[in-house]
Protein backbone atom coordinates (compact mmCIF):
# COMPACT_ATOMS: atom_id res chain seq x y z
CA UNK A 1 0.00 0.00 0.00
CA UNK A 2 1.30 3.30 -1.03
CA UNK A 3 1.34 5.93 1.65
CA UNK A 4 1.48 9.57 0.64
CA UNK A 5 4.58 11.11 2.09
CA UNK A 6 4.61 14.65 3.37
CA UNK A 7 7.76 16.71 3.32
CA UNK A 8 9.04 17.50 6.76
CA UNK A 9 8.30 21.04 7.72
CA UNK A 10 11.41 22.94 8.56
CA UNK A 11 11.07 24.92 11.75
CA UNK A 12 11.89 28.60 11.42
CA UNK A 13 14.92 29.69 13.37
CA UNK A 14 14.00 31.13 16.75
CA UNK A 15 13.78 34.88 17.03
CA UNK A 16 16.70 36.34 18.95
CA UNK A 17 15.90 37.56 22.44
CA UNK A 18 16.09 41.31 23.22
CA UNK A 19 19.33 40.64 25.07
CA UNK A 20 20.69 38.81 22.04
CA UNK A 21 19.68 41.65 19.70
CA UNK A 22 21.35 44.18 21.96
CA UNK A 23 24.51 42.09 22.04
CA UNK A 24 24.58 42.02 18.23
CA UNK A 25 23.98 45.77 18.08
CA UNK A 26 26.74 46.41 20.60
CA UNK A 27 29.14 44.24 18.61
CA UNK A 28 28.22 46.15 15.46
CA UNK A 29 28.84 49.46 17.23
CA UNK A 30 32.30 48.29 18.30
CA UNK A 31 32.97 47.29 14.69
CA UNK A 32 31.87 50.74 13.54
CA UNK A 33 34.29 52.33 16.03
CA UNK A 34 37.02 50.13 14.59
CA UNK A 35 36.15 51.29 11.08
CA UNK A 36 36.32 54.91 12.24
CA UNK A 37 39.77 54.36 13.72
CA UNK A 38 40.97 52.79 10.47
CA UNK A 39 39.68 55.59 8.27
CA UNK A 40 41.12 58.17 10.70
CA UNK A 41 44.53 56.53 10.37
CA UNK A 42 44.13 56.59 6.58
CA UNK A 43 43.21 60.28 6.74
CA UNK A 44 46.46 61.06 8.57
CA UNK A 45 48.63 58.75 6.46
CA UNK A 46 47.21 59.44 2.97
CA UNK A 47 46.95 62.77 1.22
CA UNK A 48 47.65 64.81 -1.88
CA UNK A 49 51.32 64.70 -0.92
CA UNK A 50 52.78 61.21 -0.60
CA UNK A 51 54.59 60.76 2.72
CA UNK A 52 56.12 57.42 3.75
CA UNK A 53 54.55 55.80 6.79
CA UNK A 54 57.71 56.05 8.87
CA UNK A 55 57.76 59.82 8.33
CA UNK A 56 54.06 60.00 9.23
CA UNK A 57 54.88 58.19 12.47
CA UNK A 58 57.79 60.56 13.08
CA UNK A 59 55.59 63.60 12.55
CA UNK A 60 53.01 62.28 15.02
CA UNK A 61 55.27 61.25 17.88
CA UNK A 62 58.72 62.76 17.25
CA UNK A 63 57.97 66.24 15.93
CA UNK A 64 61.15 68.11 14.95
CA UNK A 65 59.74 70.83 12.71
CA UNK A 66 60.60 69.39 9.30
CA UNK A 67 58.25 70.01 6.37
CA UNK A 68 56.74 66.53 6.57
CA UNK A 69 56.32 66.82 10.33
CA UNK A 70 54.44 70.10 9.87
CA UNK A 71 52.18 68.58 7.19
CA UNK A 72 51.32 65.62 9.43
CA UNK A 73 50.96 67.41 12.77
CA UNK A 74 49.52 70.77 11.74
CA UNK A 75 47.56 69.90 8.58
CA UNK A 76 46.45 66.27 8.52
CA UNK A 77 45.77 65.74 12.23
CA UNK A 78 43.49 68.82 12.58
CA UNK A 79 41.82 67.88 9.30
CA UNK A 80 41.07 64.40 10.61
CA UNK A 81 39.77 65.69 13.94
CA UNK A 82 37.52 68.21 12.20
CA UNK A 83 36.24 65.45 9.90
CA UNK A 84 35.29 63.38 12.94
CA UNK A 85 33.54 66.31 14.62
CA UNK A 86 31.70 67.51 11.50
CA UNK A 87 30.73 64.00 10.41
CA UNK A 88 29.34 63.20 13.84
CA UNK A 89 27.40 66.46 13.86
CA UNK A 90 25.87 65.94 10.41
CA UNK A 91 25.03 62.28 11.00
CA UNK A 92 23.30 62.99 14.30
CA UNK A 93 21.49 66.02 12.88
CA UNK A 94 20.11 63.92 10.01
CA UNK A 95 18.96 61.13 12.33
CA UNK A 96 17.27 63.59 14.71
CA UNK A 97 15.57 65.45 11.84
CA UNK A 98 14.23 62.23 10.35
CA UNK A 99 12.87 61.13 13.71
CA UNK A 100 11.44 64.53 14.55
CA UNK A 101 9.64 65.05 11.23
CA UNK A 102 8.90 61.35 10.61
CA UNK A 103 10.37 62.03 7.22
CA UNK A 104 12.95 59.55 5.87
CA UNK A 105 14.09 62.17 3.34
CA UNK A 106 14.94 64.75 5.99
CA UNK A 107 18.57 65.86 5.96
CA UNK A 108 20.25 69.19 6.77
CA UNK A 109 21.36 69.65 3.17
CA UNK A 110 18.08 68.65 1.56
CA UNK A 111 15.85 70.67 3.90
CA UNK A 112 17.92 73.82 3.44
CA UNK A 113 19.41 74.01 6.95
CA UNK A 114 22.99 73.98 5.66
CA UNK A 115 22.08 76.51 2.97
CA UNK A 116 20.61 78.83 5.60
CA UNK A 117 23.78 78.63 7.65
CA UNK A 118 25.88 79.20 4.52
CA UNK A 119 23.87 82.28 3.48
CA UNK A 120 24.20 83.78 6.96
CA UNK A 121 27.94 83.12 7.06
CA UNK A 122 28.56 84.63 3.61
CA UNK A 123 26.51 87.69 4.62
CA UNK A 124 28.58 88.10 7.77
CA UNK A 125 31.84 87.77 5.86
CA UNK A 126 30.90 90.09 3.01
CA UNK A 127 28.84 92.81 4.71
CA UNK A 128 30.12 92.81 8.29
CA UNK A 129 33.74 91.88 7.72
CA UNK A 130 33.64 88.85 10.02
CA UNK A 131 36.61 86.61 9.24
CA UNK A 132 36.99 84.11 12.10
CA UNK A 133 35.01 80.94 12.64
CA UNK A 134 34.32 82.01 16.21
CA UNK A 135 32.75 85.18 14.83
CA UNK A 136 30.51 83.81 12.13
CA UNK A 137 29.47 80.59 13.87
CA UNK A 138 26.71 82.62 15.56
CA UNK A 139 25.41 83.71 12.17
CA UNK A 140 25.45 80.06 11.09
CA UNK A 141 23.26 79.16 14.07
CA UNK A 142 20.81 81.95 13.22
CA UNK A 143 20.62 81.00 9.53
CA UNK A 144 20.11 77.31 10.33
CA UNK A 145 17.32 78.04 12.81
CA UNK A 146 15.45 80.48 10.57
CA UNK A 147 15.51 78.19 7.54
CA UNK A 148 14.41 75.18 9.61
CA UNK A 149 11.24 77.06 10.60
CA UNK A 150 10.73 78.46 7.09
CA UNK A 151 10.96 75.09 5.32
CA UNK A 152 8.63 73.47 7.83
CA UNK A 153 6.09 76.24 7.25
CA UNK A 154 6.38 76.07 3.45
CA UNK A 155 6.02 72.30 3.57
CA UNK A 156 2.66 72.54 5.31
CA UNK A 157 3.64 72.46 9.00
CA UNK A 158 1.75 69.56 10.64
CA UNK A 159 0.22 68.52 7.30
CA UNK A 160 3.64 68.28 5.67
CA UNK A 161 4.52 65.12 3.77
CA UNK A 162 8.07 63.90 3.21
CA UNK A 163 8.03 64.83 -0.49
CA UNK A 164 6.52 68.29 0.18
CA UNK A 165 9.19 69.00 2.77
CA UNK A 166 11.90 67.83 0.39
CA UNK A 167 10.52 70.05 -2.39
CA UNK A 168 10.26 73.05 -0.07
CA UNK A 169 13.79 72.44 1.18
CA UNK A 170 15.13 72.11 -2.35
CA UNK A 171 13.45 75.37 -3.44
CA UNK A 172 14.81 77.27 -0.43
CA UNK A 173 18.26 75.73 -0.92
CA UNK A 174 18.49 76.83 -4.55
CA UNK A 175 17.26 80.32 -3.68
CA UNK A 176 19.82 80.71 -0.89
CA UNK A 177 22.69 79.36 -2.94
CA UNK A 178 21.73 81.78 -5.69
CA UNK A 179 22.04 84.53 -3.10
CA UNK A 180 25.39 83.15 -1.89
CA UNK A 181 26.78 83.04 -5.42
CA UNK A 182 25.55 86.57 -6.15
CA UNK A 183 27.23 87.96 -3.02
CA UNK A 184 30.48 86.23 -3.85
CA UNK A 185 30.48 87.48 -7.44
CA UNK A 186 29.93 91.05 -6.27
CA UNK A 187 32.60 90.79 -3.55
CA UNK A 188 35.82 89.36 -4.96
CA UNK A 189 37.46 89.31 -1.53
CA UNK A 190 34.62 87.21 -0.14
CA UNK A 191 34.86 84.94 -3.18
CA UNK A 192 38.56 84.34 -2.56
CA UNK A 193 37.97 83.54 1.11
CA UNK A 194 34.90 81.34 0.61
CA UNK A 195 35.28 79.57 -2.73
CA UNK A 196 36.36 76.24 -1.19
CA UNK A 197 34.17 76.64 1.87
CA UNK A 198 30.93 76.94 -0.12
CA UNK A 199 31.32 73.48 -1.68
CA UNK A 200 32.15 71.81 1.64
CA UNK A 201 35.75 71.10 2.50
CA UNK A 202 37.98 70.12 5.41
CA UNK A 203 40.95 71.94 3.87
CA UNK A 204 40.73 74.93 6.23
CA UNK A 205 40.99 72.77 9.35
CA UNK A 206 43.20 73.94 12.18
CA UNK A 207 43.33 73.39 15.91
CA UNK A 208 42.00 76.92 16.38
CA UNK A 209 38.90 76.10 14.31
CA UNK A 210 38.40 72.90 16.30
CA UNK A 211 38.62 74.78 19.60
CA UNK A 212 36.04 77.29 18.38
CA UNK A 213 33.39 74.87 17.10
CA UNK A 214 34.17 71.85 19.30
CA UNK A 215 32.16 73.01 22.36
CA UNK A 216 29.06 73.68 20.25
CA UNK A 217 29.24 70.29 18.55
CA UNK A 218 29.85 68.57 21.89
CA UNK A 219 26.78 70.27 23.36
CA UNK A 220 24.69 69.28 20.34
CA UNK A 221 25.90 65.67 20.51
CA UNK A 222 25.08 65.32 24.21
CA UNK A 223 21.65 66.90 23.73
CA UNK A 224 20.84 64.69 20.72
CA UNK A 225 21.87 61.49 22.51
CA UNK A 226 19.86 62.48 25.59
CA UNK A 227 16.75 62.85 23.39
CA UNK A 228 16.79 59.22 22.18
CA UNK A 229 14.07 58.01 24.57
CA UNK A 230 11.82 61.10 24.23
CA UNK A 231 12.04 60.92 20.43
CA UNK A 232 11.13 57.22 20.57
CA UNK A 233 8.05 58.18 22.57
CA UNK A 234 7.09 61.04 20.23
CA UNK A 235 7.36 58.65 17.27
CA UNK A 236 4.41 56.74 18.75
CA UNK A 237 2.21 59.84 18.61
CA UNK A 238 1.73 62.86 20.84
CA UNK A 239 -0.98 61.26 23.02
CA UNK A 240 1.10 58.15 23.63
CA UNK A 241 4.16 60.29 24.35
CA UNK A 242 2.26 62.25 26.98
CA UNK A 243 1.01 59.00 28.51
CA UNK A 244 4.64 57.88 28.76
CA UNK A 245 5.59 61.10 30.54
CA UNK A 246 7.20 62.87 27.58
CA UNK A 247 6.33 66.40 26.52
CA UNK A 248 6.14 66.48 22.70
CA UNK A 249 6.56 70.27 22.55
CA UNK A 250 9.63 70.29 24.77
CA UNK A 251 11.12 67.35 22.87
CA UNK A 252 10.67 69.13 19.52
CA UNK A 253 12.17 72.36 20.83
CA UNK A 254 15.19 70.56 22.28
CA UNK A 255 15.60 68.49 19.11
CA UNK A 256 15.62 71.59 16.90
CA UNK A 257 18.11 73.17 19.30
CA UNK A 258 20.37 70.17 18.89
CA UNK A 259 20.03 70.27 15.09
CA UNK A 260 20.82 73.99 15.04
CA UNK A 261 23.92 73.55 17.20
CA UNK A 262 25.17 70.59 15.14
CA UNK A 263 24.46 71.99 11.68
CA UNK A 264 25.48 75.54 12.50
CA UNK A 265 28.85 74.57 13.97
CA UNK A 266 29.65 71.98 11.29
CA UNK A 267 28.69 74.35 8.46
CA UNK A 268 30.66 77.23 9.97
CA UNK A 269 33.77 75.05 10.12
CA UNK A 270 33.53 73.08 6.86
CA UNK A 271 30.91 74.67 4.67
CA UNK A 272 27.64 73.05 3.56
CA UNK A 273 28.34 69.32 3.14
CA UNK A 274 25.24 67.47 1.92
CA UNK A 275 23.82 63.94 2.05
CA UNK A 276 25.85 62.74 5.07
CA UNK A 277 22.75 63.08 7.24
CA UNK A 278 20.61 61.27 4.66
CA UNK A 279 22.73 58.25 3.77
CA UNK A 280 23.99 57.27 7.21
CA UNK A 281 20.65 57.10 9.14
CA UNK A 282 19.15 54.95 6.37
CA UNK A 283 22.11 52.59 6.53
CA UNK A 284 21.94 52.51 10.32
CA UNK A 285 18.21 51.72 10.47
CA UNK A 286 18.79 48.68 8.27
CA UNK A 287 21.25 47.45 10.91
CA UNK A 288 19.60 48.44 14.18
CA UNK A 289 15.88 48.83 13.51
CA UNK A 290 13.89 51.92 14.52
CA UNK A 291 15.18 52.31 18.09
CA UNK A 292 16.86 55.72 18.36
CA UNK A 293 18.84 54.58 21.38
CA UNK A 294 20.92 52.64 18.85
CA UNK A 295 20.40 54.73 15.71
CA UNK A 296 21.94 57.86 17.22
CA UNK A 297 25.21 56.28 18.49
CA UNK A 298 25.63 54.38 15.23
CA UNK A 299 25.06 57.55 13.20
CA UNK A 300 27.55 59.45 15.37
CA UNK A 301 30.23 56.86 14.55
CA UNK A 302 29.49 55.94 10.92
CA UNK A 303 28.89 59.47 9.58
CA UNK A 304 32.53 60.55 10.17
CA UNK A 305 33.61 57.32 8.47
CA UNK A 306 31.77 58.46 5.34
CA UNK A 307 33.02 62.06 5.54
CA UNK A 308 36.66 61.14 6.18
CA UNK A 309 36.49 58.48 3.47
CA UNK A 310 35.16 61.07 1.00
CA UNK A 311 37.92 63.47 2.03
CA UNK A 312 40.63 60.84 1.53
CA UNK A 313 39.21 59.91 -1.89
CA UNK A 314 39.15 63.57 -2.89
CA UNK A 315 42.80 63.99 -1.93
CA UNK A 316 43.92 60.90 -3.83
CA UNK A 317 41.99 60.89 -7.12
CA UNK A 318 43.18 64.32 -8.28
CA UNK A 319 46.77 64.33 -7.02
CA UNK A 320 48.54 66.70 -6.68
CA UNK A 321 45.32 68.73 -6.55
CA UNK A 322 42.32 68.11 -4.33
CA UNK A 323 38.62 67.38 -4.82
CA UNK A 324 36.59 68.79 -1.95
CA UNK A 325 34.79 66.32 0.31
CA UNK A 326 31.45 68.05 -0.31
CA UNK A 327 31.69 67.26 -4.02
CA UNK A 328 32.45 63.58 -3.34
CA UNK A 329 29.51 63.22 -0.93
CA UNK A 330 27.21 64.94 -3.44
CA UNK A 331 28.27 62.52 -6.20
CA UNK A 332 27.56 59.56 -3.91
CA UNK A 333 24.44 60.96 -2.24
CA UNK A 334 22.58 62.20 -5.30
CA UNK A 335 21.74 58.74 -6.70
CA UNK A 336 20.86 57.53 -3.18
CA UNK A 337 18.39 60.39 -2.75
CA UNK A 338 16.76 59.70 -6.13
CA UNK A 339 16.44 56.02 -5.23
CA UNK A 340 14.78 56.82 -1.89
CA UNK A 341 12.30 59.24 -3.49
CA UNK A 342 11.34 56.74 -6.20
CA UNK A 343 10.97 53.95 -3.65
CA UNK A 344 8.63 56.04 -1.48
CA UNK A 345 6.52 57.08 -4.48
CA UNK A 346 6.18 53.48 -5.60
CA UNK A 347 5.20 52.45 -2.07
CA UNK A 348 2.51 55.14 -1.97
CA UNK A 349 0.95 54.17 -5.32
Amino acid sequence: MLVESHPRSQAAPPEPTPRGRNAVRAAGLFAAVGALLLVAVASVAVGARQIPLDQVWHGLFHFTGTDTDVVVREVRVPRTLLGVLAGTALGLAGAVMQALTRNPLAEPGILGVNAGAAAAVVSAVSFLGVTSVGGYVWFAFLGAAVVSVLVHALGGSRAATPVRLALAGTAVTYALYGYVNSVQLMDSAALDRMRFWTVGSLASASMDVIRQVGPFIAAGVLLALALARPLNAVALGDDTARALGTSPVRTRVLAMTAVTLLCGAATAACGPIVFIGLIVPHLVRSLTGPDLRWILPYAAVLAPVLLLGADVIGRVVTRPGELQAGIVTAVVGGPVFIHLVRRRRMAQQ
